[in-house]
C-alpha cells in the first residue's frame, strides 16, 4: 500500500473547511437529542444521511447550527442536557409544548443564546436565584403560562442585554423586583396575570426603562396611586396595560403626554377623579379604556383628535353630562361603550352613522332623543336599553341589514311594531320591552331564522301570536308577558326547545300546547283567566271540564241524578260488605291511590302501571338513595326506568333534598344527552322518578363489569366507541354549564352516571346531587355538604366545598382518564386514585401509552389516545382556575373525531389550548391559599 508523504497529508487534512466538521459534530448531537426525546414522530426525517441543515426545525449559519425550533411539537418529559452541546446555539424555541419538571438550569452552558422561548410548559418551582448565569447575550426571554411560583429572582436585572421579559400567567406568589428597573435595553416588559403576587406598588425603579414601548402588568394585585415619575422618561411607549388591579387615585396627566401612546387600559380598578383633558393630545392613541372604575366628571372633547381612535371604552363608572359632538366625527370608530353611567341629554345623531362603527352599547343612562334613519352600514350591535329614547322606531330599521342584537328596552318608543324589522334576517336578539308600543305582530318574523331571544313585554301589543312563531328554529327565550295577546295559543309553540316562555297577563283563550304543560312552564300562563290545559299538572283550568260544562242544564241535572245513584249503590255495598271486607286488602287498595303522578313529558301510562310492577325481580341497581328497577309498560310497549327514594314513615331530609333536586332540573332542561325524566310518582312517604330506559346501561359496567363480577363484557368498547361518548357526556355537560340559566352544576359525574342508549350514545344521569349555579360578584357557591364519589371528588371541593363548573370538569376528567387507561376512577395504585396515578406516570418521564388499556391500544389509535390522556390531565389540574371549560373540553374531543386530513389543524389548536388556558398540575397537592383558607 502506498502512504502519502507526511506534508501532503498535513496539506488535504487542512484544506477541509472546519463547517465540516462542525456539521458532523451537530448532526451527532441533534442525533442524540433526537434520541433523549423518546425518537418522536415529528423528527423522523432526522438521520445521519441528510444534513441537519436541510432539516425544518434547524436554522444553520456558516454550516453551523445556530437555531432550534421546537414550537408546539407535544415534546414531554425534561429538557435533555445534550442541548448546549451544540456549541453555536443563538435560539431556542421550546414553546407549547409539555416540558415539565423545573427551570431547567442545564441551559446555563449554552453560552451564545440569544433568544430563549420556554412559554406554554408544564415548568413548576420557584426560577433560581442565579438566573443571570444564563447567557449574557441574552435579549429574549419568554418563560410565560408555566407554573412557576416563589418570587421572581433579583438577579434577572442583571442580564443587562434583555429587550424582552415575558413571566406573565404563572403560579408566582411572591414578589417581583424593582431590579427589573435596571434592564435600560428593555423595550417589552409582560409580568401579566400573576395575581397572586404580593399586592405592591409599581416600582420607582421602572422609571428608568426609557426605551420600554410595552408594558403588561395587568391583573398583578397592583395597589396604590399610579406615580407620574414611573412613566416621564418613557417616551418610547406605545403600549400601557395596568388593567384588572386594584390602583387608586387620579389618572396621571403625563400619562397622555407620551406621544407615542397607542393603546391605554386602565379598566377594573378602584381609580377616580376625572379623565385627563390632556388625553386630547394623544394624535396615536387607538384604544381607551378605562371601564369599571370610579371616575367622575365629563367625556372629554376632542378624544378623536389625531383620527386613529378605534374603541372609547368607558362603562360602569360614575361620567356624567353630554356626549362630545365630536367623537361622531371619529372616522376610524369602530366600538363605543359608555353602558352603565350617568350621562344624559340627546345621543349625537353623528355617532350613529361614524363610517366604521360596529358596536353601540350605551345602557343604562339617561340619553334622549330618537332613532336616525340611517347606522353605519357594518352596526352589528345596538344596545340603548334602560333610558328615555323615544319616538317611533322608523321604517329605514329595515335597511340595517348587518344588524345582530337589537337591545332597546325601558324606554319610550311609541307607534306600531315595525314590520320592517322582519327584514333583518340575521337578527340573533330582540329586547324591545317596556315601551309603548301598539299594533299586531306580523307573520313575516317567519325570516328570523337565527333568532334566539325575542322580548316585547310590557307593551300594548295586540291581535294573535302568530304561528310563525313557532316554526323558528334556534328560538330559546320567548317573552309576550303583559301586553293585549288573545286568541289561543298556536300549537307550532310547542316544538320549540323553549328555555324561557312568558305569555302571562294577556288576554289568551283556549288550550295550551300539550308540551308546554308541565312544571318547567310553572309560571308562563299566569293572569290569563280563560286558559286551560287537557291533562293539568299546572294550576289550569281542565278543558275537558269546561267542555262538559257548556252543555248546560240538563247535563247539571243529568249530573246529580247519577251522583245520588252513586251515593245509594255505595252506602247499598258498604252495609253489605263490611264485615267480610279484607283489611290488608283494603290497605293494598288505599296505598295504590295515595300515589300522585306529576308529568314532565306525554306518558302512556298511569300510576298504577308503575307502583304495581315494584317487584324485587324487576331490580337492575341500588345506591344510597334507593333501588333502580326496569318496567315493562304493556300500553306502550316499552321499559322504563324507574328510581325508587327508599320508603320510610317520613321522608329523610337528604333524600327528599335530593328528590326536588332531581325533579327541579331534569323537569326543565331537554338535551339528547340528557337522560329524559317522564314523570315522577309520589306520596308521603316515598318517591318514584321514572326515566326513559337505556338499553345498554352504564359506562361503568361497560369498562369494569368484568372486575366487578358483572354481567356486562368489560373492555367491549373500541377506541371509537369510548370516543363517541367521552363526545356526547361533554355535549350533556357543556349545554348545563353554558346553555343553562342559571347554570346547573352535576356534583357527581362518574362513569356509573353516564347511560348509554342501544346505539352506545352517551347520556349524562342521576341528577340526585346537582345544583343551579346562580353566582353573586361570580363568587363559587360553598354547600355544607361535600358530595360527589370518591375519586372523582375535585381536591378544592373535599376541603372548601366551593361549588362551580370546575368540580363537574374535574370529574369528567376522571371519565377521560378512565376511557383511555381502562382503570377504576378511584383506583390508582396502593396509595392514590386514578387522577393522581396518571399525573405521576406522566410526570414519571415513562412513555404515555404504557399507561393505555392494552384491550383496546393500536398504532393508529395511539396518538388520539395521547391527546384524550392529556386533555384528561388538564381537567384534573388541583388548581380549577387552571381546568378548562366544557366548552374547551368539548372542542377538543370533537377534533379526536375528524378523520386524519384535519389533524394538522386540530394538533396546532391542542397545545395552547390545553396549556396555556388549561394550565399546570403542580407538584405538590393543592395549598391551604388556593382553597381559599385564610
Amino acid at each position: 500500500m502506498t502512504r502519502l508523504p507526511l506534508p501532503f497529508l498535513f496539506f488535504f487534512l487542512t484544506s477541509i473547511p472546519l463547517s465540516v466538521f462542525s456539521q458532523f459534530n451537530d448532526q451527532s448531537t441533534l442525533l442524540n437529542l433526537k434520541r433523549d426525546l423518546g425518537d418522536p414522530p415529528s423528527l423522523r426525517l432526522w438521520n445521519n444521511t441528510s444534513s441537519p441543515c436541510n432539516w425544518s426545525e434547524i436554522t444553520c449559519t456558516a454550516g453551523n447550527v445556530t437555531g432550534i425550533n421546537f414550537k408546539n411539537q407535544n415534546f414531554t418529559g425534561t429538557v435533555p442536557t445534550t442541548i448546549c452541546d451544540l456549541s453555536n446555539l443563538n435560539f431556542l424555541d421550546l414553546s407549547f409544548n409539555y416540558f415539565a419538571g423545573e427551570f431547567p438550569t442545564v441551559l446555563y452552558n449554552c453560552t451564545k443564546l440569544q433568544y430563549l422561548d420556554l412559554s406554554q410548559n408544564l415548568f413548576n418551582g420557584s426560577l433560581p436565584v442565579d438566573i443571570d448565569r444564563l447567557s449574557p447575550e441574552l435579549d429574549y426571554l419568554d418563560l410565560a403560562a408555566n407554573g412557576f411560583s416563589g418570587d421572581i429572582p433579583k438577579s434577572l436585572g442583571r442580564i443587562s442585554k434583555l429587550k424582552v421579559l415575558n413571566l406573565y400567567q404563572s403560579e408566582y406568589d411572591g414578589t417581583f423586583p424593582s431590579e427589573i428597573g435596571d434592564l435600560s435595553e428593555l423595550e417589552e416588559l409582560r409580568l401579566a396575570l400573576n395575581d397572586k403576587f404580593t399586592p405592591a406598588k409599581i416600582p420607582i425603579e421602572f422609571g428608568k426603562l426609557k426605551k420600554l414601548k410595552y408594558m403588561w402588568l395587568a391583573e398583578m394585585n397592583l395597589i396604590g396611586e399610579i406615580s407620574p415619575v414611573v412613566f416621564e422618561n418613557m417616551t418610547d411607549l406605545e403600549h400601557v396595560d395596568l388593567s384588572v388591579n386594584n390602583l387608586t387615585g387620579r389618572i396621571p396627566d403625563v400619562l397622555f403626554g407620551l406621544k407615542n401612546l397607542t393603546e391605554f387600559y386602565l379598566f377594573a380598578n378602584g381609580l377616580t377623579g376625572e379623565i385627563p383633558k390632556s388625553i386630547s393630545a394623544t394624535n396615536l392613541l387607538e384604544r381607551f379604556e378605562v371601564s369599571e372604575n370610579q371616575l367622575t366628571g365629563k367625556l372629554p372633547e376632542n378624544l378623536c383628535k389625531g383620527g386613529k381612535l378605534q374603541g372609547v371604552v368607558v362603562y360602569s363608572n360614575n361620567l356624567t353630562g353630554e356626549i362630545p359632538e365630536s367623537l361622531g366625527d371619529c372616522g376610524t370608530l369602530l366600538t363605543v361603550q359608555l353602558q352603565n353611567n350617568d350621562f344624559s341629554g340627546k345621543f349625537p345623531s353623528r355617532i350613529w352613522n361614524a363610517s366604521s362603527m360596529y358596536s353601540l352599547q350605551v345602557s343604562n343612562n339617561s340619553f334622549t332623543g330618537e332613532l336616525p334613519e340611517n347606522v353605519a352600514w357594518n352596526m352589528s350591535r345596538i344596545e340603548i336599553d334602560n333610558n328615555r329614547f323615544s319616538g317611533e322606531i322608523p321604517k329605514k330599521i329595515g335597511t340595517w341589514s348587518s344588524l345582530v342584537e337589537f337591545k332597546a328596552g325601558n324606554n319610550q318608543f311609541s307607534g306600531e311594531f315595525p314590520k320592517e324589522l322582519t327584514s333583518l334576517s340575521n337578527l340573533i336578539s330582540i329586547f324591545l320591552d317596556e315601551n309603548d308600543l301598539t299594533g299586531e305582530l306580523p307573520d313575516e318574523i317567519i325570516s328570523w331564522k337565527s333568532l334566539i331571544t325575542l322580548s316585547l313585554s310590557k307593551n300594548k301589543l295586540s291581535g294573535e301570536i302568530p304561528r310563525s312563531l313557532g316554526l323558528l328554529p334556534r328560538l330559546l327565550n320567548l317573552d309576550l308577558s303583559e301586553n293585549q295577546f288573545s286568541g289561543g295559543i298556536p300549537p307550532e309553540i310547542g316544538n320549540l326547545k323553549l328555555t324561557t316562555f312568558n305569555v302571562s297577563s294577556n288576554r289568551l283563550t283556549g288550550g295550551i300546547p300539550e308540551q308546554l304543560d308541565n312544571l318547567a312552564y310553572e309560571r308562563s300562563f299566569l293572569n290569563n283567566s280563560n286558559l286551560c290545559a287537557d291533562n293539568p299538572v299546572l294550576s289550569l283550568p281542565d278543558c275537558r271540564k269546561q267542555r262538559r260544562g257548556s252543555r248546560g242544564f240538563p247535563g247539571k241535572i243529568l249530573t246529580m241524578i247519577l251522583v245520588i245513584a252513586v251515593l245509594l249503590l255505595t252506602i247499598t255495598l258498604f252495609v253489605t260488605f263490611f264485615v267480610i271486607r279484607d283489611y290488608t286488602r283494603k290497605q293494598r287498595r288505599r296505598g295504590l291511590e295515595t300515589w300522585k303522578l306529576t308529568s314532565f313529558h306525554r306518558v302512556d301510562f298511569a300510576e298504577s302501571d308503575i307502583v304495581s310492577n315494584l317487584m324485587e325481580h324487576y331490580v337492575i341497581g341500588s345506591g344510597g338513595s334507593g333501588k333502580v328497577y326496569k318496567i315493562f309498560v304493556e300500553s306502550s310497549g316499552q321499559c322504563v326506568a324507574v328510581k325508587r327514594i327508599w320508603d320510610s314513615k317520613k321522608l329523610d331530609q337528604k333524600l327528599e333534598k335530593e328528590f326536588i333536586a332531581e325533579v327541579e332540573i331534569l323537569g326543565t332542561i331537554r338535551h339528547s344527552n340528557i337522560v329524559k325524566l317522564l314523570c315522577c310518582i309520589s306520596r308521603e312517604d316515598s318517591k318514584l322518578l321514572v326515566y326513559e330506559y337505556l338499553e345498554k346501561r352504564s359506562l361503568d359496567q361497560w369498562l369494569h363489569g368484568k372486575k366487578k363480577g358483572g354481567t356486562v363484557e368489560a373492555n367491549n368498547l373500541t377506541w371509537s366507541q369510548r370516543l363517541n361518548i367521552a363526545v356526547g357526556a361533554a355535549q350533556g355537560l357543556c349545554y348545563m354549564h353554558h346553555d343553562c340559566t342559571p347554570a346547573i352544576i352535576h356534583r357527581d359525574v362518574k362513569s356509573s352516571n353516564i347511560l348509554l342508549d342501544s346505539e352506545f350514545n352517551a347520556k349524562i344521569a342521576d341528577f340526585g346531587l346537582a345544583k343551579l349555579l346562580i353566582k353573586q360578584n361570580q363568587e363559587p357557591h360553598t354547600m355544607s355538604a361535600v358530595a360527589g364519589s370518591f375519586g372523582y371528588i375535585a381536591p378544592e371541593y373535599a376541603y372548601t366545598s366551593k361549588v362551580d363548573e370546575k368540580i363537574d370538569v374535574y370529574s369528567f376528567g376522571v371519565v377521560l382518564l378512565e376511557l383511555v387507561t381502562g382503570r377504576e376512577g378511584n383506583n390508582g395504585d396502593e396509595h392514590t386514585n386514578l387522577a393522581d396515578w396518571s399525573w405521576k406516570h406522566y410526570q414519571s418521564g415513562k412513555p404515555t401509552a404504557e399507561a393505555f388499556d392494552e384491550d383496546i391500544k393500536e398504532a393508529s389509535t395511539t396518538e388520539a389516545m395521547t391527546t384524550v390522556f392529556k386533555l384528561g390531565l388538564m381537567c384534573t389540574n388541583t388548581l380549577p382556575s387552571h381546568r378548562p371549560s366544557m366548552k374547551e373540553v368539548l372542542y377538543v374531543l370533537r377534533q379526536q373525531g375528524l378523520e386524519a386530513t384535519k389533524k394538522t389543524a386540530t394538533e396546532a389548536y391542542e397545545a395552547p389550548l390545553l396549556v396555556s388556558l388549561s394550565g399546570r398540575r403542580t407538584s405538590k397537592r393543592v395549598e391551604d391559599e388556593d382553597l381559599g383558607f385564610v
